[in-house]
């Protein structure tokens, strides 16, 4: 695949003035901006833009900012999942997961979250594009947000849903070690059917090797 990445942008307007929401951006154009000290979510924000800048380097990386000014206050990334990933299994070339979404506290409320989800999926490329992520309660902000985890999942759901993800059922041990955690899916309307069954063997990956070792009795 060529990874095609086309640039697109909306200006989202809010109590504390107008949210420019756009990409995907290269590091380059990345290293233009300011990364607010409040993205903490997954390690300290110098930390993360670091590690952001990388995943925007990456062949079919991709970068949604939200920005005040030359401020990132919110960004979403998407990228192949990690090789020790059960995702990596098959090494799809057209299968990227959706790898953190993070909104500063101030700007929750906002609809930032969905908007950098809709920019996303303004690139028709993503349409060749199968996007997971996968939601595991224990990295949501329940004590910041004050939901509970089922209230949580209903606002995760909804914005979700904003990039056209839904939730898919799947045998993956982690997820479904809690009834609250749960995979989240988009499939392109130009994926191949190859790739399509290739997705739904993966998503039942325990259940592929335990009947192909009962065939191999």
């Amino acid at each position: 695949m060529n990874h095609t990445k086309t640039y697109h942008t909306i200006t989202r307007d809010t109590i504390q003035g107008p949210v420019i929401i756009e990409g995907p951006l290269s590091s380059t154009e990345l290293k233009n901006y300011h990364f607010h000290e409040d993205l903490t979510a997954f390690r300290p924000a110098p930390k993360q833009f670091e590690a952001i800048l990388g995943i925007a380097d990456f062949p079919e990386g991709r970068l949604i900012v939200a920005r005040t000014n030359d401020t990132i206050i919110g960004y979403v990334t998407y990228l192949h999942p990690d090789p020790l990933e059960r995702w990596s299994e098959f090494k799809m070339d057209d299968l990227i997961e959706l790898g953190a979404i993070e909104v500063i506290p101030k700007y929750r409320s906002a609809k930032i979250a969905s908007g950098l989800l809709q920019v996303s999926m303004m690139d028709d490329y993503m349409e060749n594009y199968i996007v997971i992520s996968t939601e595991y309660y224990w990295h949501w902000d329940l004590n910041g947000t004050k939901l509970s985890v089922w209230d949580y999942r209903k606002v995760m759901e909804k914005m979700m849903a904003a990039g056209g993800l839904s939730p898919a059922p799947t045998d993956d041990p982690e997820i479904i070690s809690h009834p609250a955690n749960c995979l989240m899916v988009r499939i392109g309307k130009h994926v191949p059917d190859d790739s399509i069954n290739q997705f739904d063997t993966l998503r039942f990956l325990q259940r592929h090797h335990y009947r192909n070792m009962r065939e191999g009795l």
